[in-house]
């Protein structure tokens, strides 16, 4: 089986929003960047949401997210799964990211969006169970999976339960 490891998280201090998938997958750790299957609906969906362009140079789409106060990273540090599937994470090799260190570096975070349900579980099961002090104030909240695995519902309507979730977030959070 497979030891992989996530990429470092990619934020600014001032990130208000949060956005956690669980592990990348093959074709992102082959690319060495977040969300890089072709299929994929995450670039354009943000592309759409933020105003950019979804086929920038990747460095691009990165600073236009920071930009826009939004980190983005996962909850699993290292763990073993074969192929790309969050169901073929062997439980017992789950280590977490450092999320302590993460949260005293973003004193203003406001909002954790997981993409898909895996990273949601990841983060309960590891972080919050695991001990982790959640900063006050915090809004946590599942969206759809981005991953062309998830077929169960078309990329339009991915799009705009984003749209609800992450503008919801965003103004909450620049309302403080």
């Amino acid at each position: 089986m497979s030891r992989i490891q996530s990429f470092n998280a990619v934020s600014r201090p001032d990130a208000r929003l949060l956005i956690l998938g669980s592990v990348p997958g093959v074709a992102s750790l082959v690319q060495q960047q977040y969300y890089a299957h072709p299929r994929n609906a995450f670039w354009p969906i943000m592309a759409e949401l933020l105003g950019f362009d979804a086929d920038l140079p990747y460095s691009t789409r990165l600073q236009r997210l920071q930009y826009h106060r939004i980190a983005l990273w996962d909850v699993v540090h290292r763990c073993q799964r074969p192929g790309s599937l969050d169901q073929n994470i062997a439980k017992d090799s789950v280590e977490a990211n450092d999320f302590a260190t993460f949260f005293g570096q973003h004193s203003q975070l406001r909002g954790i969006c997981f993409n898909g349900e895996a990273a949601e579980t990841l983060f309960k099961r590891h972080v919050i169970r695991g001990g982790i002090s959640m900063p006050s104030g915090i809004k946590l909240a599942r969206l759809p999976s981005t991953s062309p695995a998830n077929a169960g519902l078309r990329p339009a309507q991915k799009l705009e339960q984003w749209r609800r979730v992450i503008n919801d977030l965003r103004a909450t959070s620049d309302a403080r």
